[in-house]
C-alpha cells in the first residue's frame, strides 16, 4: 500500500501480524518500490511497518520449500533498494529482526522509535544473515558491535544502539513524521546517496578482529557451524562488494541444508507446538492475578520472582520468622542485584517487591488464584501442606505442586478437590530455567491444565504437558541416560571419560560432575527411598551410595566423583573413586575394557531415545517433538542436536534397534525395550 505524503511515497508492510517476509510481503515491496520510482512527483520512499514489526523477518514456514527461493526473493528485493534512484528510508518500530533488518540495512537511512528491538537472530537457527546482513552492518556499526549482534543472535533497543552508527534518528513518536523528514533530507543533496556497500573497512584489521575472535570461542561454539561461519562472512567484508555477497550466500545455503540447522529448526518448531495442548483439551484457562507461594526456600524464591516480574501480585509463605526472614532477604537481594547490574531501573524493581507480600499466616491464601507449594520433596510433607491449603484456599482456586518425581495424584487425594490439583514441576533455578513440566493427574480439570500452561507463558517460560508418571519426562529420560553412564563405569570408563565424551558432543556438563554438582545426597536419599521395592535381579550400580558413605557428597563436601581444590575441580578421578569403580566391576564378573568416546555417546543417547519411545508409549508424552524440548530446555542437551528423538531420526533404523536390543541384554533384568517405531516411523 502506498500513500504520498509531501512528495514521499509511504509504502506500508502488512502482513499481520509480524510482517513476516513471505513470497507475497516481498511482491508488494518489489511493485510499491518500482511504482514509487516511476512516480515522478515521488522525491523519497519511507518503508514501515506496524507498530509491532517492521518485520520479524524469513517466514520459516518456507524453509526448504519453493516459496523461499521464489521469486523476489529477499536477495532480489534489496538488490532494487541498492538499485533505488530515490532515497528510501526504513521507519523501524516493534521487532525488526533477520530479513527485517536486512532490508533496513540496505536502505539509505534508518530512523526508529526507541523502543524498537533490533537485531540479528539467524544463529538462533543455525544460520547467519543471507541478504547481505554480515556484509552492510559491519560497514555501519562496525566489527565489534557488528558480530555481537550476530553471534548472541539476542536484539538490542533502538535507544540502546542509538550511538552505534546504525541509525540516523531515534524518536519517542511521530515515527513517520521523522522518517518523512528524512527522506526529504536525502533528497535535496547533492552528493550521492548513503549506502552501506560504500563504506570501506581496513583489511588488516578487519583479519586481525577476526583472528583474535576465533581464538576466543568456547568448547561449545566451536561445535555449531554458524558460529565459525558468521566469523567467515565477516571476513569477506575486507573483500570486493560482490564477493562478499557471494560468500556469505555460499555459506548461508551449506547451513540450511546441514544438520545442525535442521535440528535447530525442529527444536524452533518443537517449543513452538510444546505451548498448545492437544485439541481435546483446549479450553480457556482460569484468570491468575495474584499467586500463593509455599516455601520461601531456594525454589520457592526463584517461583516468586519469577511470578513478581510477570507482574503478578505474590504472597509468600512459611512456617517460621526465619525462614520468611530469609526468602525475604533472598528476593531483596535479587532485585538490589539487577539493579546495580543495569538489568533493571530501580523503580520496576520496587515495584516488584511492592506486589510481594511475606507473611506466617495461612488465611492469605484465599486471596490466591493459584497456590503453588515449594516445599521438601517427600510425600508425606506434601500432603499435610495440600490438606492446609484445602483448607484455606477459595473454591475455584488452582493448587499446584512443585514435585520432581512424586505422584501428583497421591498428592491430589490429600485434598477435597483433586479436579484442581495439577503439578508445575519448575526447574532450579526457577527465575532462570525456561522448561516448565505441566503435569496431568488423572482427574485434573482441563481448565486448570489450560491455566498452567497459559501461566507458564505469562512467566515467559515453556511449559510442556507431561502424564503423571514418576519423573515425568524429563527426570524419567535423565534417570535412563544416568543409569546407562554409571554401565559404563562398571565396564570400563571412569567418569572422567563419560564426562568428557558427553561434553564433546555437547552437553554443557556431563552426568558425573552434574552429580557433583547437585550433591550425591539428593539421590542417595531417593535410592535408599527405592531399595525395598528394588528387584534383586535389576542391575543396580552402588558406586554413589558407597561415595556417600564415605562422606563424598560432592562439591559442597570438596569430594564427590571428583575433587575439589578452592572449588575447582581435578581433571581426573582420584584413586577413592577408581577403587570404588574397580571394586564395582569385579563383584560384577566384568572384565573392564576402554570405551571409546563414540560408543560412550552413542550408549547414553540410546537409553534416552529408548525411554522416550517407552513416554510415547505410555502415553507420558503427548508429542515425540514435546520430549526433545524438555531435553534441551532442562537437561543441556546440545541445541544443535535437535534432542534424542531427533537425533534418531537421522539415524538407520536397524542399527537403533540392534543397539537397543544390546543394550537390553546388558542391563538385564528391568529394562524394557520400547517399540522405537513410535518414535522414528
Amino acid at each position: 500500500m502506498i500513500e504520498i505524503r509531501n512528495s514521499i511515497a509511504v509504502i506500508t508492510l502488512r502482513t499481520p501480524p509480524l510482517n513476516f517476509l513471505d513470497v507475497a510481503l516481498r511482491k508488494q515491496i518489489a511493485d510499491d518500490l518500482d511504482r514509487a520510482q516511476a512516480d515522478p512527483d515521488v522525491r523519497g520512499i519511507v518503508l514501515v511497518g506496524s507498530p509491532d514489526a517492521f518485520s520479524a523477518g524469513a517466514d520459516v514456514n518456507e524453509f526448504g520449500t519453493l516459496l523461499q527461493s521464489a521469486e523476489p526473493t529477499l536477495a532480489t528485493v534489496i538488490g532494487r533498494l541498492d538499485a533505488c534512484q530515490k532515497p528510501v528510508v526504513a521507519a523501524m518500530s516493534g521487532v525488526v529482526l533477520g530479513g527485517g533488518l536486512e532490508l533496513a540495512l540496505a536502505c539509505h537511512g534508518r530512523v526508529a522509535l526507541e523502543t524498537a528491538r533490533l537485531g540479528l537472530p539467524e544463529i538462533n537457527l543455525g544460520l547467519i544473515p543471507g541478504a547481505g546482513g554480515t556484509q552492510r552492518l559491519p560497514r555501519l556499526v562496525g566489527l565489534q558491535t557488528a558480530l555481537e549482534l550476530m553471534q548472541s543472535g539476542t536484539p538490542q533497543t533502538a535507544k540502546q544502539l542509538e550511538a552505534s552508527g546504525l541509525l540516523d534518528k531515534v524518536v519517542e513518536q511521530d515515527l513517520i513524521e521523522a522518517a518523512i523528514e528524512q527522506a526529504a533530507q536525502f533528497a535535496g543533496m547533492t552528493a550521492a546517496l548513503p549506502r552501506a556497500r560504500d563504506r570501506v573497512l581496513n583489511a588488516a584489521q578487519v583479519q586481525a578482529f577476526v583472528q583474535a575472535w576465533r581464538d576466543k570461542l568456547t568448547a561449545r561454539q566451536r561445535l555449531q557451524p554458524a558460529c565459525i561461519a558468521v566469523l567467515d562472512a565477516l571476513q569477506a567484508v575486507a573483500l570486493d562488494w560482490q564477493e562478499g555477497l557471494r560468500l556469505e550466500r555460499e555459506l548461508y545455503v551449506q547451513l540450511q541444508t546441514g544438520p545442525a540447522s535442521r535440528a535447530l529448526q525442529h527444536q524452533f518448531a518443537a517449543e513452538r507446538d510444546a505451548a498448545q495442548l492437544p485439541a481435546d483439551l483446549q479450553t480457556a484457562p482460569r484468570l491468575v492475578s495474584v499467586m500463593a507461594v509455599v516455601g520461601a526456600g531456594t525454589m520457592g524464591v526463584g517461583i516468586a520472582i519469577c511470578a513478581l516480574d510477570a507482574g503478578l501480585r505474590v504472597v509468600l509463605l512459611e512456617q517460621d520468622e526465619s525462614a520468611l526472614a530469609r526468602g525475604r532477604r533472598r528476593v531483596g537481594e535479587h532485585y538490589q542485584g539487577r539493579v546495580a547490574a543495569g538489568k533493571m531501573s530501580a523503580s520496576v524493581a520496587q515495584g516488584a517487591e511492592d506486589r510481594l507480600t511475606v507473611s506466617l499466616d495461612w488465611t492469605l491464601l484465599a486471596q490466591a488464584d493459584l497456590i503453588i507449594e515449594a516445599v521438601f520433596e517427600d510425600l508425606a510433607v506434601k500432603q499435610d501442606v495440600f490438606r492446609r491449603i484445602d483448607a484455606h484456599a477459595r473454591t475455584g482456586a488452582v493448587l499446584a505442586t512443585n514435585t520432581s518425581y512424586l505422584d501428583v495424584d497421591a498428592i491430589a487425594q490429600a485434598t477435597s478437590r483433586p479436579q484442581d490439583v495439577l503439578g508445575l514441576h519448575f526447574f532450579s533455578p526457577a527465575n532462570v530455567m525456561k522448561l516448565l513440566e505441566v503435569v496431568r493427574g488423572k482427574d485434573t480439570a482441563p481448565e486448570v491444565l489450560a491455566t498452567g500452561m497459559a501461566l507458564g507463558q505469562t512467566l515467559k517460560k515453556l511449559p510442556v504437558l507431561t502424564g503423571n508418571a514418576f519423573g515425568f519426562i524429563g527426570n524419567r529420560i535423565y534417570n535412563a541416560y544416568r543409569k546407562q553412564c554409571e554401565f559404563m563405569l562398571e565396564d570400563g570408563a571412569w567418569p572422567e571419560d563419560v564426562d568428557n565424551a558427553l561434553q564433546d558432543l555437547g552437553f554443557a556438563m556431563g552426568p558425573f560432575a552434574v552429580a557433583d554438582l547437585s550433591g550425591l545426597d539428593i539421590a542417595w536419599r531417593m535410592r535408599q527411598a527405592q531399595a525395598p521395592t528394588r528387584h534383586p535381579d535389576e542391575r543396580y550400580v552402588a558406586i554413589l551410595d558407597h561415595l556417600c558413605e564415605k562422606g563424598r557428597l560432592g562439591r559442597k563436601a570438596g569430594a564427590g566423583y571428583y575433587t575439589y581444590t578452592d572449588g575447582k575441580q581435578c581433571k581426573t578421578t582420584d584413586g577413592v573413586v577408581r577403587g570404588l569403580i574397580d571394586q564395582a566391576s569385579f563383584q560384577r564378573g566384568i572384565a573392564r575394557h576402554t570405551l571409546s568416546a563414540a560408543e560412550i555417546q552413542r550408549r547414553a543417547l540410546l537409553a534416552m531415545v529408548n525411554e522416550a519411545a517407552l513416554l510415547l508409549q505410555e502415553g507420558v508424552a503427548s508429542r515425540a517433538s514435546d520430549i526433545d524440548v524438555v531435553l534441551v530446555q532442562g537437561y543441556g542437551f546440545p541445541r544443535w542436536e535437535g534432542g534424542p528423538v531427533f537425533w534418531a531420526r537421522q539415524q538407520q533404523r536397524q542399527a537403533l534397534d540392534r543397539d537397543v536390543q544390546s543394550l537390553a541384554r546388558e542391563a538385564g533384568h528391568g529394562f524394557v525395550v520400547a517399540d522405537l517405531s513410535v518414535l522414528v516411523d
